[in-house]
């Protein structure tokens, strides 16, 4: 899989900057209306709603779009309903919480998300855990996201509790987009030094099976031959 990589498949990147984008309008807003919450939820909805239009136009899937909108959403009406501007950023709070929760809790059951994403977007289902290779590999990257969860939440917590709007969004906008490249780009290394030599890549799970028959192959058959213009190595 030489020339390809995890932000190839996933995409992280752009996805986490549109995610910056309606903080920033509310925070915006609220400075611009004299610290108006209505001002800052309205600016924030108002692009948050350009940026699900851009991401349709862009061929972006509308589920995932309606999530995206539908998240802030509920963060504007949460601030709304109880009236403090840090509240905007509470809901993000919780999800990284439970993301933190969630991704070491699959690594510990032998599902580690990381594999369950990557394997979704390549179409393999279930098969890439055949592969234990793949499996440990997965396992290890997951625990890179899991970190930058945990991360989140530690610089989150005590600006959410001390009321700091600002603060709260210059983290957001820090521990997003930048964190997601430098999680995709060490997630990537961590898998691929977990592939033995000579694994053809992570859109070609090994069966243990496969791995056991692979000394009988013929002479001068390699056991995993790589699709034509793929350059043999792990991926």
């Amino acid at each position: 899989m030489r020339g390809e990589s995890l932000a190839d498949l996933l995409g992280g990147r752009r996805g986490a900057i549109d995610a910056t984008l309606p903080p920033v309008a509310f925070a915006a807003g609220w400075l611009i209306g004299g610290e108006s919450l209505w001002a800052g939820v309205g600016a924030a909805l108002v692009v948050g709603a350009a940026v699900a239009g851009v991401r349709l136009r862009r061929g972006d899937r509308p589920r995932s779009v309606l999530i995206g909108l539908l998240a802030v959403c509920v963060a504007a009406l949460v601030a709304v309903r109880t009236g403090r501007a840090e509240n905007f950023f509470l809901i993000q709070l919780l999800s990284n919480a439970a993301s933190a929760l969630a991704w070491a809790v699959s690594i510990v059951v032998r599902w580690p998300l990381l594999g369950v994403v990557v394997g979704t977007a390549l179409g393999q289902r279930g098969r890439w855990r055949r592969d234990p290779a793949l499996l440990r590999g997965y396992g290890r990257a997951s625990w890179v996201w899991t970190a930058t969860y945990v991360l989140r939440v530690a610089v989150f917590v005590p600006l959410y509790l001390g009321g700091q709007v600002l603060a709260l969004v210059v983290a957001r906008v820090a521990l997003t987009w930048p964190l997601v490249a430098a999680a995709l780009a060490v997630s990537w290394v961590v898998l691929r030094r977990s592939l033995p030599a000579g694994h053809p890549g992570l859109r070609h799970p090994v069966p243990p099976d496969a791995a056991t028959e692979a000394p009988d192959a013929p002479s001068g058959t390699p056991a995993h031959e790589p699709e034509p213009g793929q350059a043999p190595g792990p991926g």
